[in-house]
Parts: structure tokens; sequence; C-alpha cells
């Protein structure tokens, strides 16, 4: 499984239509084959920063199942005129726990 981390810096005065966005097009991208979940949360200290947080399959299922589907236009297109430049996105991997502590 991976976490696929986007960092999505919003337009000034766009933080409240950007979460009814993303709340009206939320199920678009958990319903995606390979989509196991995502969380987006808000900044603190910078309220126009964004962290988007969705679990995946593998790296494949985000990109294939969801990147290169009309899924991703439907997606793009209600959160992309709130954008302040494009996101930053990057896909991570647990690291094991189970080694023995030295």
């Amino acid at each position: 499984m991976v976490t696929e981390v986007a960092q999505i810096k919003v337009l000034l005065g766009h933080e409240d239509a950007f979460q009814d966005a993303y709340r009206a097009v939320r199920d678009v991208l958990v319903t995606t084959p390979g989509c196991y979940g995502a969380r987006m949360t808000r900044g603190i200290e910078t309220p126009t920063l964004f962290m988007l947080l969705v679990q995946w399959d593998s790296v494949e299922a985000h990109e294939q199942n969801f990147r290169a589907s009309e899924r991703f236009g439907q997606w793009r297109g209600a959160l992309g005129p709130h954008f302040d430049g494009p996101p930053n996105v990057e896909h991570f991997a647990d690291i094991d726990r189970r080694q023995t502590d030295v």
C-alpha cells in the first residue's frame, strides 16, 4: 500500500469554496478501484495550504485507475479553479516497524 501526499496551495479567499468543491467530488476519488480512502487537512498557520492524503493499492492504481481516467478530469475541473499553482504530489510507502531495536 502507498500513500499519496498532495500539498495544495489555494488562492486567498477561495478556502471555503475549495473545501465545498472537495466535499462535492470526494466520492469520485474514494470510489476509484484501488483507493482505500482519503483525508483532506487544512493548515493552521497557513490556512490557504491543504494536504490531501490518499491510500492506494499501488502507485499504478493512482496513476492508471484515477489520473488516466475521466474521474481525474471531473476532480480537477472542480478543484483546479481554486489552486494557486500546481499541487506538489508524491507517493510514500510505510517503513516496516518489525525491525529489532538495537
